[in-house]
């Protein structure tokens, strides 16, 4: 199997089916293995009934003991070796599809990792997890063709001959198999259009569920948790019941697949009997027909079990590729970055950053101004520049180590809180559990180690700039506390102000935060905006926020109508000359109990 740490192969995104090739032609001998062990197995279970056979007519009517003896006992040994057989297939064929399931996640990861922040823009959490969790396993699961779905073929081909070759009433098994691909292929048409659907909804649901886990503090604080329920209740009886449908087509598959042959077996065995009857077959032959078309249920049903199980594969397969096809931002970017502090100019809404001032940018619909955040940081193509340049014709590189987006909604890992935001022995960047600024109290040597969950000058002032001290201290190890995944053991406003910290301590030229304050009480959101004034003085920081209390410690406020610049100015100038925006932002007693 695929070695963790092996490079997986690049795969072909041509195409779901091609996508299942590629999985086959990454393992060609243990496929080739497994194709053989299925083979001679399928085969081998046709021998039977010729041995049987065998046995009766030439030992056990004419009552030749040694003759009964000598096929009695090739029948135990091929017995025993088809058992064999079939362990090492089982055995042969679960590394087969292990080796998919690992590749396939590898290569998924691989991807998400290669579309790094532009991920969330192109695919919800849901259709990644229901890669990850469901079609991963149906992709594997399809390459079960390639050990018994070859050997059904072959064990099919030599079960006909030998059918054949005993009696013609056979051919009415033989002849039936068209017809079963007849009424199959259709309904596996349907089920793959069925299983789309079905996994796109699936899908969407699990991205909910996710926001739902994610969000049911803040649900049930405004009272819209059973708003939610309903939704997700009716949203989910509607994936039931295309769940219901995708099952009724599996049914009559199945149910195709093992009671065609068994009603095919009946009427060959009663051909059969009346031929053993009149003396045209022998009784050793009647029980060899009656053995071959038994057997041949077999390969049937692996035949139609393949056919659905590859079904499902290609749709599977398919979601698996459309994700590979992503593509991350183009970095077509070849000039260096302005040498000194410039401006940052989005040409489709108007806004301009002036370097080393505290910037607001108000939206009467908030998404408008975490658009042009996106377009300032180039994480959404645009016509944007830094000093006179397009951000586009700018290294990326350059970009991403001076300019920082900062979203209220970051993903926080599981780990301590000092592996949260990111401390490290970095000078100049802060420094988790290192050495401390000043001697701890006590300490005997100006250099001697801060105390155990203490953090050093850095780090410290990042968490006093978000206000985020009193988190440290009420942690039961402090920064060594661990936190689990998305810090869900914190509030919704100790999260964010981790985020805030977080992106303080990186030290970037150019701060984009968006909504750094939206979960946080008056109070303490007072406190963070003014400290982050102090903080940040001298560089270039924008804010999106429709917060007085932050907004009266900005320099410039951008003020947006329906993505475009309606008004810019200091706060209070604004409050005083724009109806839309003092509307907007004012939060007086008249105002809220009107």
């Amino acid at each position: 199997m695929i070695d963790a740490y092996e490079d997986p192969g690049t795969p072909d995104h041509r195409g779901g089916a091609r996508y299942l090739w590629w999985l086959v032609t990454r393992q060609p001998g243990r496929c080739a293995a497994g194709a053989m062990f299925g083979t001679v197995w399928m085969v081998l279970l046709a021998a039977t009934p010729y041995l049987m056979s065998r046995a009766i007519d030439d030992g056990l009517e004419p009552g030749d003991m040694s003759a009964l003896t000598l096929w009695s006992g090739a029948l135990f040994a091929v017995g025993a070796f088809n058992a064999w057989l079939s362990i090492m297939r089982h055995r042969t064929m679960t590394r087969v599809r292990m080796d998919a399931n690992f590749r396939t996640v590898k290569v998924v990861v691989g991807q998400a990792v290669r579309l790094g922040a532009s991920l969330r823009r192109q695919a919800g959490a849901g259709e990644v997890v229901t890669i990850g969790v469901g079609d991963v396993q149906t992709v594997s699961q399809s390459l079960t063709v390639v050990g018994p779905g070859i050997g059904a073929v072959v064990g099919y081909l030599v079960i006909a001959v030998l059918l054949v070759s005993v009696s013609g009433v056979a051919l009415v098994v033989l002849l039936g198999i068209p017809v079963l691909a007849l009424l199959v292929g259709p309904l596996l048409g349907r089920l793959q259009g069925s299983e789309a659907e079905y996994r796109e909804r699936q899908g969407v649901l699990t991205a909910r569920i996710g926001d739902l886990a994610g969000g049911l503090r803040v649900l049930a604080g405004l009272g819209g948790r059973q708003l939610v329920a309903d939704a997700f209740r009716r949203d989910s009886g509607r994936l039931r019941e295309q769940g219901y449908r995708v099952g009724a087509v599996t049914s009559w598959v199945q149910a195709l697949g093992i009671g065609l042959p068994s009603l095919f077996l009946a009427v060959v065995t009663w051909l059969a009997a009346r031929l053993a009857a009149q003396g045209d077959i022998t009784v050793g032959q009647l029980v060899s027909v009656y053995g071959y078309v038994a057997v041949l249920v077999w390969p049937v049903a692996f035949l139609v079990e393949c056919g659905y199980q590859v079904s499902r594969g290609v749709v599977c397969a398919r979601r698996v590729v459309r994700f590979l096809r992503l593509e991350p931002m183009a970095d077509s970017g070849t000039l260096d970055a302005p040498s000194e502090p410039s401006a940052l100019y989005d040409p489709e809404s108007g806004v301009r950053i002036l370097p080393g001032r505290l910037t607001a940018l108000v939206a009467e619909h908030p998404a408008d101004a975490t658009t042009v955040v996106d377009r300032l940081g180039r994480y959404a193509p645009s016509g944007a520049t830094w000093g006179g340049t397009r951000l586009d014709d700018i290294a990326l590189s350059q970009i991403r180590s001076r300019i920082l987006v900062a979203d209220h909604e970051a993903d926080l890992f599981a780990g301590s809180l000092h592996q949260m935001i990111g401390s490290r022995d970095a000078p100049g960047r802060g420094a988790g559990l290192c050495r401390s600024a000043a001697p701890p109290r006590g300490a005997t040597s100006p250099h001697a180690p801060a105390p155990a969950g203490q953090p050093c000058a850095a780090t410290r002032k990042a968490l006093h700039t978000a206000a985020a001290e009193d988190i440290v201290r009420a942690l039961p190890h402090g920064l060594d506390t661990p936190l689990d995944a998305q810090a869900r053991n914190l509030s919704g406003g100790q999260r964010q102000r981790i985020r805030l910290a977080r992106a303080l301590l990186t030290d970037p030229e150019i701060l984009l935060a968006v909504e750094p304050t939206s979960a946080l009480d008056a109070h303490t959101e007072a406190t963070v905006a003014a400290r982050l004034r102090k903080a940040r003085e001298g560089r270039t920081t924008v804010v999106t926020t429709t917060s007085p209390l932050v907004l009266d410690r900005t320099d410039t406020v951008h003020y947006l109508k329906d993505g475009k610049v309606e008004a810019s100015g200091p706060h209070h100038e604004l409050l005083a000359t724009t109806p839309g925006y003092r509307a907007l932002v004012a939060r007086d007693t008249e105002e809220v109990l009107g």
